[in-house]
């Protein structure tokens, strides 16, 4: 693995350092034994987006492999949701490329697109139909026979303990069931490439556990997850492969163990990102002393 603090890392090194050795993505372990591996499922390519004088992503190149559940986390402003919104179409860069197995996302958008489920943070759905019929719809507009499409949902909304509010309106679910739905549409189409902001984010630990067990299910039938995350225990418990952002670059990727080295993954994320300014609460020794004592 290549570690280049501070510097842009090149789609070259990123793929080869998650596509090879003994932690490499299962799915990746498979293909190498019939023929070598050539296409990443997504790349992203000197991608660059500014808002006003803040660029949020500069020059960042990532490729993704098959069969991989890929984390990306960084600090809150690091250019993750930017990043995520260029790499499936919701968000045109300033410059830059994004390729979905070998699809450019804004050039051949329907070829890209049609291979990609996506669970954005934040974006609105279609919250005046009820859950069922929001899986009807999205099932529909991705071209899925409606007898598969009744099937996957009814399985679907089991799966994510969502049954019994099947047929309540969206707009009345909780966060954390939104997040389920929104997952569920998502994955209806069954795509080759999931990339969700946050899936986790909202979610009770009965929920959280189940999200775990079907993304597993997706990778091992040879799919590929890319997913941020701000909570890095449950990256390092979760994901294969690990890229960590800062300033809209890439400071590290490659297995999780590679960049750990031999640390925990919040350690080594602090000692890449830089530790707060305020170490050990310095300037804060006011706190606990209650006004209405003096």
């Amino acid at each position: 693995m290549v570690l280049r603090e501070g510097f842009v890392h090149q789609v070259e090194s990123g793929w080869k350092s998650v596509r090879t050795g003994p932690n490499a993505c299962p799915a990746t372990r498979r293909q190498r034994q019939t023929g070598p591996v050539t296409v990443p499922a997504l790349q992203m390519i000197n991608l660059t987006k500014a808002f006003g004088p803040k660029v949020a992503v500069d020059n960042l190149s990532l490729a993704v492999p098959a069969g991989c559940l890929f984390g990306l986390v960084g600090p809150n402003g690091a250019g993750k949701t930017t990043s995520l919104s260029m790499a499936t179409g919701l968000l045109r860069p300033d410059q830059g490329q994004v390729r979905v197995w070998g699809h450019d996302v804004w050039s051949d958008p329907v070829a890209a697109k049609a291979r990609m489920g996506v669970l954005p943070d934040g974006l609105r759905l279609f919250d005046r139909l009820s859950g069922r019929e929001l899986l009807a719809f999205v099932g529909k507009m991705r071209q899925v026979p409606p007898a598969e499409v009744a099937q996957r949902t009814d399985a679907l909304l089991g799966a994510l303990g969502l049954t019994a509010d099947a047929d309540t309106l969206v707009c009345d679910y909780s966060a954390g069931m939104t997040k389920k739905i929104g997952l569920a549409c998502a994955l209806v189409h069954n795509p080759q490439l999931l990339v969700l902001d946050e899936p986790f984010e909202a979610v009770d630990p009965v929920s959280g556990q189940a999200i775990r067990a079907i993304l597993h299910q997706f990778v091992a039938g040879g799919g590929t997850v890319v997913m941020s995350s701000h909570v890095m225990e449950l990256v390092e418990s979760l994901c294969q492969a690990v890229a960590v952002i800062s300033h809209g670059r890439v400071l590290a990727v490659g297995n999780i163990d590679q960049v750990k080295q031999g640390m925990s993954l919040q350690d080594r994320f602090i000692q890449l990102v830089g530790g707060p300014a305020l170490a050990g609460g310095e300037g804060l020794s006011w706190l606990g002393h209650s006004s209405a004592s003096s």
